[in-house]
């Protein structure tokens, strides 16, 4: 374990503040322990950015991080990186790396009527793996998509108090729901970190007995397994905020200060990456 503490060390990646997700459902079940979150602010948001520039960076950052932050188990808490980077990521660190996958497969499971939503982006609806997923778990169902860029920014304003009409977050939704079949959805996957920042707005939004499911737990139990610790309720936690970790300046960055600050992250840095794929 990390040289600097005795108490285990956790590094949760983001390309924003969706991942703050993923810190929250550690803190429910239990994790003890420090929690370091870094977001790569100077390239948010991955969903808009190219395959080849994601497989190039994402593996270099983590490394980075690793070396700056001396963690135990680093998460990648993003949907895009994951599907793309998660094995290379792995083989270039020496610790555990926990990925973000659509739950698609309890999603199926969970179905009474046969038809299942995914709200995603569209980087994430795009990738081989997110296919793959519904081809071994989701064949029996009917699979509805939406790709969103927009959501993730009405998280992130969301989030950190700016305004947001709950009218613009119900139109994202209505795009997935009024497709052909929509009116039968009960399960809905939100597939990128972020959008469970929303939850309640989406669950205002949504047909009555519509369920919204996400990864974050699933993630949350993994480490807690990988780390050997045991599940115990979330009134007995103690997660330890230890810093907010980020790679520049963009439009995401003073929101993500303010978001980290929020859960208890006021400790910040910029890491120094040189970025490879901004020199191919």
């Amino acid at each position: 374990m990390s040289s600097r503490d005795d108490l285990p060390h956790c590094v949760v990646f983001d390309s924003g503040m969706g991942g703050l997700t993923i810190v929250q459902e550690l803190a429910a079940v239990g994790f003890a322990g420090r929690v370091s979150y870094a977001a790569d602010t100077g390239f948010f948001p991955y969903g808009e950015k190219s395959d080849e520039d994601l497989i190039r960076r994402v593996p270099a950052l983590c490394r980075a991080l690793v070396e700056a932050a001396d963690p135990d188990i680093l998460v990648i808490a993003c949907n895009t990186a994951s599907t793309l980077a998660l094995e290379v990521t792995r083989a270039v660190v020496d610790i555990p790396v926990v990925g973000t996958v659509p739950a698609i497969k309890p999603a199926a499971k969970a179905t009474q009527t046969g038809v299942i939503g995914v709200l995603a982006t569209p980087g994430t609806l795009r990738r081989a793996y997110t296919q793959a997923l519904v081809d071994a778990f989701a064949r029996h169902c009917r699979v509805l998509s939406h790709g969103s860029l927009k959501l993730v920014e009405l998280a992130e304003r969301f989030q950190v108090g700016e305004a947001v009409e709950r009218e613009e977050i119900c139109g994202e939704l209505e795009a997935l729901l009024s497709q052909s079949g929509g009116d039968e959805m009960d399960q809905i996957v939100l597939a990128c970190t972020h959008f469970p920042l929303l939850r309640q707005e989406l669950v205002a939004c949504a047909l009555e007995g519509v369920n919204f499911i996400d990864s974050g737990q699933a993630i949350a139990r993994r480490v807690m397994s990988l780390l050997g610790q045991d599940l115990r309720a979330s009134s007995e936690a103690s997660l330890s905020p230890d810093r907010l970790l980020t790679t520049g300046a963009s439009p995401s960055l003073e929101r993500m200060i303010k978001a980290g600050a929020m859960s208890g992250f006021t400790e910040h840095h910029q890491i120094d990456f040189d970025d490879p794929a901004s020199r191919a």
